[in-house]
């Protein structure tokens, strides 16, 4: 009895673990790999415990159970809960540099290091200075603008 319990614990932990490894930590493959190891150690000790015929008959349920329950897990939405249902669409200062230009100035809202917030022209923008760690409430001037990124400098 007790070999009954090892070879259905072993391959119940292997599918578990392929489960785990397609829906929560794709790309690692370990997990994959320790799963698909545990369910050729069930059934290989199928084989050697209850003989040719059974094992056999352990492959072919291994194989019907790990298809239906993969089958399932995607198309029942089983894991839908676990997935983000909102995407990000915002991008950092994005169309909004028009009205700035090299020279403008303007005051840290947040602490600079080296990426931080600062207030220009009563807009809050996302800005980086070159390197340099600032504190709140310092003046800043716009020196370069590359893109959808803003250097500023400090004014002594």
């Amino acid at each position: 009895m007790i070999e009954w319990v090892i070879v259905i614990s072993l391959i119940v932990f292997g599918l578990a673990l392929i489960v785990a490894e397609i829906i929560f930590v794709p790309g690692t493959t370990l997990v994959g790999v320790l799963g698909f190891g545990f369910l050729i150690l069930g059934t290989g000790l199928s084989f050697r415990y209850f003989g040719s015929t059974i094992g056999w008959i352990t492959v072919g349920s291994t194989t019907i159970s790990s298809a239906v329950i993969l089958y399932y897990s995607f198309s029942a939405n089983v894991w839908g809960k676990f997935s983000l249902k909102t995407s990000n669409k915002g991008k950092v200062n994005e169309g909004e540099l028009d009205q700035l230009s090299v020279g403008t100035e303007g005051q840290t809202t947040s602490t600079l290091r080296p990426i931080g917030k600062a207030e220009i022209n009563n807009k809050t923008y996302e800005v980086k200075t070159l390197g340099e760690y600032l504190d709140t409430g310092k003046r800043i001037r716009i020196i370069k603008i590359l893109s959808n990124q803003i250097f500023v400098e400090p004014i002594n």
